[in-house]
């Protein structure tokens, strides 16, 4: 078997979008892919793991030397977030620790790996000020910076110093609320929603909407991510741009409740509002009885979920009557010809499936 033409390090191979990567590329040929993780994760055959803590510097430097010389690209999608995941997005600390995550393996790599040609990271709607003011809409990649202080603005600042001395470029993607899969990750709204069903069906209750009022906003799919990633990665208009990665449709969660309502066999009842996190770790035992019942992966609800709670809370706009739209121009990635779109509706569900078909939410 000849050797790959590319060599792909995907860093935060836990996560909702490292998750989706790892899959997409060991499908394509030519293209080989090592997984970066501080915990085991499940792989697809062909792909080596690799466990690191990006926080140490001399453990990247090592394994760099060691197992990490063939490396062409980069997609950097480790996140160090904190229990508290809201008030964590102001907090230097958190910011610190993210920006050197990536300076100790870009430090690594840059020493090892000289055929590296191309590194991606991963930003968001923050980058726009969304949680700290209402942005206007769409959100456009040609803006200036916002003006609050965030890691995106470290990491970027970090890549922009160096790509000029650098035989790499790089690529930003700013993607919205991502529908994937990932154990543990504490930003897995898709997961979030599945137990909520579960555990509202197991009471013999309908499906109340527990969120705020009325707003647009769009989501991303992590197989749109990881294919505009490769779009990234092998064409030259892409080198050191950035861009808002979205399904392309609008995305208003009432109008999505009934399609969840159904896919669990449930009536939509009369709202709840309440907040996620307060509310749902008290029913660790509805959980599992759930897990008992459906011979679901014995996981509890607190490590499934944990902060996804939090992050549920802001999507669904929760205690806020009337929350601000927030919405992406998908335009400029299209524009540098990049085709790919989804339907939000069909890839929430979709990724329901996937957590059912996985044994981690019920049918």
């Amino acid at each position: 078997m000849s050797a790959a033409k590319h060599v792909l390090l995907v860093a935060g191979a836990g996560g909702i979008v490292g998750t989706a990567a790892i899959e997409h590329f060991s499908a394509l040929p030519d293209w080989e892919v090592i997984a970066v993780s501080r915990r085991p994760v499940a792989l697809p055959d062909g792909v080596s793991h690799l466990r690191l803590d990006l926080t140490d510097a001399a453990a990247c430097d090592a394994a760099a030397a060691r197992d990490l010389g063939r490396v062409t690209h980069l997609l950097f999608a480790a996140l160090y977030e904190k229990p508290d995941l809201i008030a964590g997005w102001r907090d230097p600390e958190q910011m610190a620790v993210n920006e050197s995550m990536l300076r100790h393996l870009l430090d690594a790599l840059e020493r090892h790996a000289r055929g590296l040609r191309h590194v991606t990271i991963l930003q968001g709607t923050k980058a726009y000020g969304g949680h700290v003011e209402p942005a206007p809409v769409p959100c456009k990649e040609r803006w200036p910076r916002h003006p609050h202080e965030n890691f995106y603005w470290l990491q970027e600042d970090l890549l922009r110093e160096r790509a000029p001395r650098a035989a790499w470029t790089f690529s930003i993607l700013r993607p919205q609320i991502v529908f994937g899969h990932a154990v543990t990750s504490p930003m897995n709204i898709v997961a979030a929603i599945g137990a909520y069903a579960a555990i509202r069906r197991e009471r013999g209750e309908p499906l109340g909407w527990p969120g705020g009022g009325r707003y647009v906003n769009g989501g991303s799919d992590s197989r749109l991510i990881a294919q505009a990633a490769e779009f990234c990665m092998t064409h030259e208009i892409a080198a050191n741009e950035t861009y808002n990665v979205v399904n392309g449709d609008a995305l208003t969660w009432h109008d999505l409740w009934g399609s969840i309502a159904r896919h669990f066999g449930m009536e939509v009842g009369e709202p709840v509002p309440m907040r996620l996190a307060d509310a749902m770790p008290a029913h660790e035992d509805v959980w599992a009885r759930v897990v008992e019942r459906h011979g679901l992966r014995r996981t509890g609800l607190a490590e499934m979920i944990g902060a996804s709670w939090q992050f549920t809370d802001r999507a669904f706009a929760a205690g806020l009557e009337h929350p601000p739209d927030s919405v992406l121009s998908p335009i400029k990635l299209r524009r540098h010809g990049f085709a790919g779109c989804e339907d939000t509706e069909d890839r929430l569900l979709y990724w329901l499936d996937r957590m059912q078909a996985a044994k981690a939410l019920p049918r």
